[in-house]
């Protein structure tokens, strides 16, 4: 049991979120179009758009699990990604990004730090990301769907928009975790507490069942890592300027 636990860490390290810095003008374009319905959200990020309006600095806060990081090459991992990516579109404003890392925590572990960390950090905006550490170690999906409520709502509490991000997809580990009774409870704490869900998991089925990235293979290694994590990172900051309305509010 442990053995696999330690398989599935190792799998979860290929894409998920982490530190700071983008793909130069020269590098290649990834194939990794997404498709329109999943970067679309009802809901909506109202103290981003506030910030963008008043040209205010924009800081954000990622809080994840190792999924979040490629070891040693941090400038590769998608929230540098998705931090490049929001300072080329949104040039005239600062955009300030740190990343939480809480290795191995489930969603109850990490949401009684969430109140501290915001407190400390004073993000306008905090993306989420959880469910990898639950759906591994088998926790309830009742008990998850409570955590994930009780972070939502102490994040909404302190004043910062919040969007969720789900588990990643890999088509090695869906022997081993049960994916989906974690993916509906996230879908419905979104929709009950009004918060964007950015859809990792479908998005990264998506592109493995398109063919732009085999992620059942492991002969690519880190150089796969660094690609999907490019094509997260920007698929995020579209997802973050289109739920905000950013070009709207820029030109307000």
């Amino acid at each position: 049991m442990r053995s696999a636990f330690r398989t599935l860490l190792g799998v979860t390290l290929l894409a998920g979120l982490a530190a700071t810095g983008f793909a130069r003008a020269e590098d290649a374009p990834q194939p990794c179009d997404v498709p329109a319905y999943l970067l679309t959200s009802e809901n909506s990020l109202p103290k981003v758009t506030e910030a963008v309006k008043k040209g205010q600095p924009l800081t954000i806060l990622v809080v994840g699990s190792r999924s979040s990081s490629i070891p040693s090459s941090e400038a590769s991992a998608y929230p540098a990604r998705l931090q490049a990516a929001l300072k080329e579109r949104l040039p005239q404003l600062a955009i300030n990004l740190s990343v939480e890392l809480q290795s191995a925590k489930t969603a109850e572990e990490a949401a009684g730090t969430l109140v501290k960390l915001v407190e400390a950090k004073k993000p306008t905006l905090v993306i989420w990301q959880t469910g990898t550490v639950d759906a591994m170690r088998s926790v309830d999906p009742d008990d998850f769907r409570s955590a994930l409520n009780e972070g939502v709502v102490a994040l909404q509490t302190a004043g910062t928009d919040v969007v969720l991000v789900n588990l990643q997809y890999s088509p090695r580990t869906e022997t081993m975790i049960s994916a989906p009774p974690y993916l509906d409870n996230m879908r419905v704490v979104a929709q009950q507490h009004e918060v964007p869900l950015f859809d990792r998991f479908a998005i990264m089925r998506h592109w493995n069942d398109a063919g732009d990235f085999d992620l059942f293979s492991t002969a690519h290694g880190p150089d796969l890592a660094k690609r999907v994590h490019a094509c997260l990172g920007r698929a995020l900051s579209k997802f973050v300027i289109d739920t905000a309305h950013l070009d709207v509010a820029q030109q307000n």
